[in-house]
């Protein structure tokens, strides 16, 4: 038996509670179990219990074993001798704190079908472990909890763009300019993208926001697609030579260092996803005067804010996927689909964190109701939850389905996940749907 699974019972008062006695034999009365807690320490805080007509206000430790506080050293630890109850599943030794007192030592008796079902969860061999029940609970109680997820998710983000923040000096423009960045490269190209985005900084693309084709050739020359014998085939190209001659003047005058061109991944891509087409998509998007991020916190509109991102590489990509070598003509238009994923993953968490950072709910909520207006994500998650009966009616909840999947599901966190922890509360059997509102 795991701990957490006792601290659950505990948490939540699924355990006997007619066969809590003392020593002596004294009734004891939980008035309140305390409050949860996850860091070092007793486990819960300032519990009240009652024992024979006295309240004892104090901390509770529990352990599967009575033995295991002296295993873990909490027996020479003066942060548990404010312990007023200690929890057991199996009381096979008596302990004492470092005061040298005898703790209050209580097995706690519980229904044993509430740890089958935690057991067959934890178990399970799918990473939806509930899925063949989770289409019985109430569908409110869901939405719920996916109201919670999708919070969670974005401010799991914060940490990221927070260091990407501090790391330019606070200035959300650069910050926004280096996350865009990193998610043109679709996974594949990432790390190149990032390392782009801080060999160039945004104030030098903003001082040529007024000429596409600068900003262009900022982009190739940095990225290190220029350097001799990349493009072998691209010698005679006069655009490509353009560029050429135009990165040496620029990176003379702003003393720019290339990444390593090699570094870039074309294979196992489909052309209009090279980074050759995106990195002159990504020009588009930032010779845009005054600012881009300036622009999207301006927009309140889902349809105005996909038209900051919908953009077009230049015309020597109609006909070219990469230097030198020309192709059937096409426009590469960035696409409805690479905008969601650019306006889910990188725009909309941005724009939730600066409110977060400003304590601009207005800001937050906007960012919330942005993803209400983008269609769900299709993708090997979001079809494991459809298979289990909950589809996401859109980007907000296929970002909140994402999260339960990778940071519950699949870390076995059941007891934390309240559909999970209602599951198990329930044991073997579903009760009347009254009794399935989950509490927060």
């Amino acid at each position: 038996m795991k701990e957490e699974f006792l601290h659950y019972l505990w948490k939540y008062g699924l355990y006997n509670p007619d066969k809590l006695f003392d020593n002596d034999g004294n009734k004891i009365i939980v008035k309140h179990p305390g409050e949860y807690n996850r860091d070092s320490g007793p486990d819960f805080f300032n519990a009240r219990i009652s024992i024979a007509g006295t309240e004892w206000a104090g901390n509770v430790e529990i352990h599967t074993r009575s033995s295991h506080f002296d295993n873990h050293g909490h027996h020479n630890d003066p942060a548990f001798n404010n312990v007023i109850l200690h929890v057991v599943a199996e009381n096979d030794k008596k302990v004492f704190n470092s005061k040298g007192e005898e703790l209050l030592t209580i097995v706690i008796a519980y229904d044993h079908a509430l740890y089958e079902k935690y057991y067959s969860l934890v178990y399970n061999p799918y990473i939806i472990a509930c899925q063949d029940e989770i289409k019985k609970l109430d569908s409110i109680l869901v939405h719920h909890w996916l109201n919670s997820l999708v919070i969670e998710r974005l401010q799991s983000k914060s940490e990221l763009i927070l260091n990407i923040f501090s790391e330019t000096g606070n200035d959300w423009e650069e910050t926004f300019y280096r996350l865009l960045t990193r998610y043109f490269g679709f996974r594949v190209n990432t790390e190149p993208f990032e390392m782009l985005a801080t060999a160039l900084p945004f104030r030098i693309i903003r001082k040529h926001a007024d000429n596409r084709f600068q900003i262009e050739t900022l982009l190739f020359g940095t990225a290190g697609m220029l350097e001799e014998g990349l493009f072998k085939e691209a010698l005679a190209d006069d655009y490509y030579r353009d560029l050429i001659k135009e990165y040496r003047i620029l990176s003379a005058k702003y003393s720019l260092q290339p990444i390593h061109g090699w570094l870039w991944k074309f294979s196992r891509l489909r052309p209009a996803n090279f980074p050759t087409v995106r990195l002159s998509q990504l020009a588009a998007m930032l010779s845009l005067a005054g600012g881009l991020f300036s622009k999207v916190l301006e927009v309140t509109d889902i349809g105005q804010l996909k038209k900051v991102f919908e953009v077009t590489a230049s015309d020597y990509w109609d006909n070219h996927y990469v230097f030198g070598k020309k192709s059937r003509n096409i426009s590469k238009c960035t696409g409805s689909q690479a905008t969601d994923i650019f306006l889910i993953n990188a725009i909309i968490p941005v724009i939730f964190v600066y409110g977060l950072n400003r304590d601009c709910q207005d800001i937050c909520e906007r960012a919330l109701t942005f993803l209400e207006n983008i269609h769900a994500e299709e993708n090997s998650i979001t079809e494991e939850w459809k298979a289990a009966g909950i589809e996401a009616e859109s980007a907000f909840y296929s970002q909140a389905l994402i999260q339960l999947r990778n940071e519950y599901c699949k870390k076995r966190k059941c007891l934390e996940c309240r559909i999970g922890s209602k599951l198990i509360s329930m044991g073997k059997k579903l009760k009347d749907q009254k009794d399935l509102m989950l509490e927060p």
